[in-house]
């Protein structure tokens, strides 16, 4: 959410940000809530004069009674209770109009980075940079839902009887190898510093909507009937609401933690045929990265995030390249953003694995998140980067150590977390 003082200072760079989002409905809002918010100054400045008027008044009550000037006393009495009805309209009319900025407010997209790419969409995004020499071997790789049952680490059929479309069963050496690259990521982090958390997995309404905007929450999030819970999409969400309405001192700064969770998603809309299987589904894990920092650091921490991933997946001898999201394709909250997408030997192209994005103070400044610094309070910067969400990375994993005969290679890193296993045979 922006900083309405900026909104009203600057309307023109707010319209041109839009523009660039190529969100052009929302451009009437800038007038609208710049009208509402003028609305909303005057009567609190009308409302103060009263409240200060009436302190005055009173402290005169006071004295003229100490004087035994009751008549006079009853007089400015009536004075009071004359401008009583007024402020109480005043306060009224202050908490809506308050409430029609901040709706509005919540709707109007974050200030994206001038270096972000102007686009409309996700077909408009940018490579940055290749790891790794992507290859396609001289052999059929099947679809990853069928190597997968090969190994018999998949039941698809019984996982729709029980839960529905969007849900699985791993099974043996698959649901070992799940855990295991989960595991392998969550000690990769705590080794690059950063504090190990299991979070909830489940956060209130207001948490929700601090840490994304409304179209995202329709689109990913469950309700828990009846209750004001949600399943959380990824644990950035819990771990970023960690620190609502806090006054961080600044000598703390940066928190660099690193998440484990299971995730909960919608995934509203239909999807291509590569989406079948568990490419794209309603329940997975994955280990999260989350800092809270100092905002003239944010774009360094936004540098180290997304290399974070690129490296683990280099380590499991999986080609990756890392993808700019353009300015159409970038969330609301998001002043910049990267994907980083792994080889398909299968597809013969690269496919999202990880997301990283830095939300500048959005997030802060919806949940409060503050920093106490030498010359006062400021909000925090949040930024958020995924490690790596198996199931979907295992089709990376699968694919790209898959061997002619059907075996699957297992890289040095990873042969610890399974028993020394070197590979996996069907």
């Amino acid at each position: 959410m922006l900083d309405i003082k900026f909104l009203r200072e600057n309307p023109d760079i707010v319209k041109q940000n839009i523009k660039n989002k190529f969100q052009d409905s929302k451009l009437p809002l800038v007038d609208e809530v710049i009208e509402l918010d003028a609305k909303s100054r005057k009567a609190q400045q009308e409302a103060d004069a009263l409240r200060a008027d009436r302190n005055k008044l009173s402290k005169q009550i006071g004295a003229l009674m100490a004087q035994g000037k009751k008549e006079e006393a009853e007089a400015v009495k009536a004075q009071v209770a004359a401008s009583a009805a007024r402020l109480a309209e005043l306060e009224t009319e202050e908490k809506e109009l308050e409430e029609k900025v901040t709706k509005i407010m919540m709707v109007i997209p974050n200030i994206i980075d001038p270096s972000v790419p102007i686009g409309k969409d996700d077909s408009e995004n940018v490579e940055v940079t290749k790891y790794g020499e992507p290859v396609v071997p001289d052999y059929e790789i099947p679809y990853h839902s069928e190597i997968m049952e090969k190994f018999n680490g998949l039941d698809l059929d019984s996982a729709r009887k029980v839960a529905g479309n969007g849900f699985y069963y791993l099974m043996g050496d698959i649901a070992r190898l799940h855990s295991a690259v989960i595991t392998y990521a969550r000690d990769f982090m705590i080794n690059r510093g950063f504090t190990y958390c299991v979070p909830p997995f489940m956060i209130r309404s207001n948490v929700v909507t601090g840490v994304m905007s409304f179209a995202e929450m329709d689109a990913m999030m469950y309700k828990i009937e009846g209750e004001d819970l949600y399943l959380i999409g990824t644990s950035e969400h819990s771990m970023i609401g960690k620190f609502i309405d806090t006054i961080i001192p600044e000598e703390k700064l940066p928190y660099t933690l690193t998440s484990y969770s299971p995730c909960f998603r919608k995934e509203k809309g239909a999807h291509g045929l590569e989406e079948r299987g568990v490419y794209r589904i309603h329940q997975f894990e994955k280990q999260e990265m989350i800092v809270v920092c100092k905002p003239e650091e944010s774009a360094e921490w936004f540098e180290k995030l997304w290399q974070n991933t690129v490296d683990l997946f280099r380590s499991l001898e999986i080609p990756v390249r890392t993808l700019e999201c353009c300015s159409g394709d970038l969330a609301d909250l998001k002043v910049k953003s990267y994907d980083v997408e792994a080889w398909s030997p299968r597809q013969k192209k690269y496919f999202e694995v990880g997301s990283c994005s830095n939300l500048g103070d959005a997030q802060a400044r919806r949940l409060k998140i503050r920093v106490n610094g030498e010359n006062g309070k400021y909000f925090a910067h949040t930024l958020n980067n995924t490690v790596v969400a198996p199931p979907r990375m295992l089709i990376a994993f699968l694919e790209n150590h898959l061997q002619a005969d059907g075996s699957v290679t297992i890289p040095e890193v990873l042969q610890p977390y399974m028993g020394g296993q070197k590979e996996l045979k069907a």
